[in-house]
């Protein structure tokens, strides 16, 4: 198989594995009357033409390996530098101890596991063992390890806990003068709110509407706060976009999107617009100017005002309950601060990966591949071959390149002069560089000299024979 053959399945496992994912999802709110599964799984069936069998094996595989479980099989081989050879079967009796106790850190699983003489002390790594855990669907993110102790009939209406569920929307925020010329620029607020606790997890002003804020947004969510369970949206081209669903996938979160013209059912982010009203009436009031000091005021005005008032939907939620509120009330942070469901948090790595893009690319005869009109040197072996590349979107001038049987770099866009033709550019280990000598004329010279020296040789025994 060439590189081209294997770049080409790699990004179609991602794609199966996302369409088996949304077909199943439905299957796998932890809500869903056990009762209506049956007929769920029926009519997802019938939907999608497939056997409710079929569907059953899809939700068997995401419950054992997560995302991964639902990519299309492929050898794995794991290097036996770093693995011992039995890994796999390490790797399963590691599963079963979390099973067992699923509140078990890596840690403890580890001194188990050594405790028993499963594996030799020192050669499982806690980082190693964790990562294969998590990419198993095993990680303490995915463990049911929470009990509802808030059970009600008001339940549909807000989550018993924090990171459970997190709704998203963009709305118009105020123009600015950025554009060219000073020209006014519409700008655009997506914010990410915990169902629960009513905390905005993150919330921004941008200058454009893409798939790529959405995106930027709940990147930032997952980093400073960690994995949460679901996230909840309407059905707007920026929530529907393929790249979101398939990063928020292969971290293991649930995408829902709300019946079209349901406004009511994303009421806790509709009533939190209107605490962005308030703000932007300040906004124009404090005559703001740039997309910066509008995120900078916006930032204030969260961290010292809204999250610290006390929030009449928190009130409501544990009245309905039976449970009384202090006269001051609760703050969006207090309830989150105060809720003892941990966070669970992912390597940033990882996190990072998932919401990269992925792009192919044919390099050039120059060692040079093009991306957004700009050209990046990588390497002279990769003249005429097709690599992927991965990018961030926020900043595309640095690009990860993969090419099969190398190690991934990074390259970064080339710096050509004023008088240079971008076309006719050589990778510098290419290009010709001034000789102090000769060195084929040196070799020539030393032939010489050395066929002088035989001729010599050869007349002076010469000379020595006549002689006698």
């Amino acid at each position: 198989m060439n590189q081209n053959t294997a770049l080409i399945r790699k990004q179609n496992r991602d794609e199966i594995a996302l369409q088996k994912y949304t077909m199943i999802s439905p299957l796998l709110d932890e809500n869903i009357d056990p009762a209506a599964v049956r007929e769920l799984r029926s009519k997802l069936a019938e939907q999608n033409g497939l056997s409710e069998r079929t569907l059953r094996r899809y939700v068997n595989a995401y419950q054992k390996k997560g995302f991964e479980g639902l990519k299309p099989a492929e050898r794995v081989r794991y290097k036996k530098e770093v693995m011992p050879d039995n890994y796999d079967e390490i790797l399963q009796e590691a599963i079963q101890l979390r099973r067992e106790v699923p509140r078990r850190s890596v840690e403890q699983i580890i001194f188990i596991l050594e405790s028993e003489g499963k594996v030799a002390p020192g050669v499982l790594k806690r980082p190693t063992l964790q990562r294969h855990l998590y990419q198993a669907g095993f990680g303490s993110a995915h463990m049911d390890i929470y009990q509802d102790a808030r059970r009600s009939s008001s339940k549909r209406f807000c989550k018993s806990h924090r990171m459970m569920l997190v709704q998203g929307d963009i709305k118009y925020g105020p123009k600015l003068p950025i554009g060219k010329n000073g020209a006014m620029v519409q700008t655009y607020l997506s914010s990410a709110i915990d169902d629960h606790s009513r905390m905005i997890l993150a919330s921004q002003f941008y200058d454009n509407q893409e798939e790529t804020i959405v995106e930027d947004t709940f990147h930032k969510v997952i980093l400073k706060f960690g994995r949460f369970d679901k996230c909840y949206f309407d059905n707007g081209t920026q929530y529907v976009a393929k790249q979101l669903k398939l990063s928020l996938a292969k971290l293991s979160i649930r995408v829902a999107h709300a019946p079209v013209a349901s406004g009511q059912s994303k009421g806790k982010i509709e009533k939190f617009h209107q605490v962005v009203d308030d703000f932007i009436a300040e906004a124009k009031a404090k005559k703001i100017y740039t997309l910066e000091e509008l995120n900078y005021y916006w930032s204030i005005y969260l961290e010292e005002y809204y999250h610290n008032r006390s929030h009449e939907g928190i009130r409501e939620y544990y009245q309905s309950l039976g449970v009384s509120v202090p006269e001051e009330g609760i703050s969006p942070l207090q309830e989150f601060n105060r809720d003892n469901r941990p966070l669970v948090f992912l390597d940033s790595t990882v996190v990072g990966e998932a919401f990269l893009y992925h792009e192919s690319r044919k390099v050039d005869k120059g060692g040079c591949i093009s991306f957004q009109g700009r050209r990046y040197e990588t390497k002279t072996q990769l003249i005429g071959r097709t690599v992927e590349i991965a990018y961030a979107p926020s900043s595309p001038e640095i690009i990860t390149v993969t090419a099969h049987g190398m190690e991934p770099f990074q390259v970064r866009p080339l710096k050509i002069g004023e008088y240079c033709e971008p076309r006719g550019m050589i990778p510098k280990e290419m290009q010709k560089e001034e000789p102090e000598t000769s060195r084929f004329l040196d070799v020539l010279e030393k032939q010489h000299k050395e066929s002088v020296r035989r001729c010599a040789d050869a007349i002076s025994f010469g000379a020595y024979k006549r002689e006698v």
